[in-house]
Parts: C-alpha cells; sequence; structure tokens
C-alpha cells in the first residue's frame, strides 16, 4: 500500500513563487514515473510535468520556463517549483506517482493541493 502526501499549495500574488512537494511511502520495490497535473476550476485534469525515473524531465508549454521538476530518490518525493507565477496557473495540483510492488507497477494519486495566484 502506497500514501502520498502533498504540501506547498496556496495564494500568491502574480510573479511570485511556490514550491510544491509530494512524498510517497509504504510498501513498494522502486518508483517510475513521477509527474505533477492541475485541474481548473470546471476544466479537465491537465499534465503539467513529468520526470523518469532516470531525472528526464517534460513539461506542458504553458509552463515551460518557470515550473522545474525534480525528484529527491533518497527521500521518495518529487517537487514542483513555480516560478513566475500567472493568474491562470491557478489550479488545484495533484502529484501522480507509478511505483513498482512486485511484479507489477501500480499508479497513485496525490489528494490535490489548491494553488490560487491573483493578479
Amino acid at each position: 500500500q502506497v500514501q502520498l502526501e502533498e504540501s506547498g499549495g496556496g495564494l500568491v500574488q502574480a510573479g511570485r513563487s511556490l514550491r510544491l512537494s509530494c512524498a510517497a511511502s509504504g510498501r513498494f520495490s522502486s518508483i517510475n514515473t513521477m509527474a505533477w497535473y492541475r485541474q481548473a476550476p470546471g476544466k479537465q485534469r491537465d499534465l503539467v510535468a513529468t520526470i523518469t525515473s532516470g531525472g528526464t524531465t517534460n513539461y506542458a508549454d504553458s509552463v515551460k520556463g518557470r515550473f522545474t521538476i525534480s525528484r529527491d530518490n533518497a527521500k521518495n518525493t518529487v517537487y514542483l517549483q513555480m516560478n513566475s507565477l500567472k493568474p491562470e496557473d491557478t489550479a488545484v495540483y495533484y502529484c501522480y506517482v507509478v511505483v513498482n510492488i512486485s511484479p507489477r507497477n501500480y499508479a497513485y494519486w496525490g489528494q490535490g493541493t489548491q494553488v490560487t495566484v491573483s493578479s
């Protein structure tokens, strides 16, 4: 069983920064891909950024150059550094973690953390 604990959300003014974190705990052999998604009011849940076990990252065009995804494998934690925040970044942010529990892979969602950016 795996639990994800998200933190770091809040309300900030446009142009400021936030850092989200998501720590995985429980029984698993390893963590594969980790990612962040977001869902704005009335919108679908969209992919923001991914990071593979090898450290390869990908970003949505809307956040490229402003957001950075990283991971600390020793802490089983993924981070999302969000700089130059814009009102359109306002959403609930969800971490997504794929773990291996031998012999299968399983995907888990965090409960979400609210990010609100005021103009």
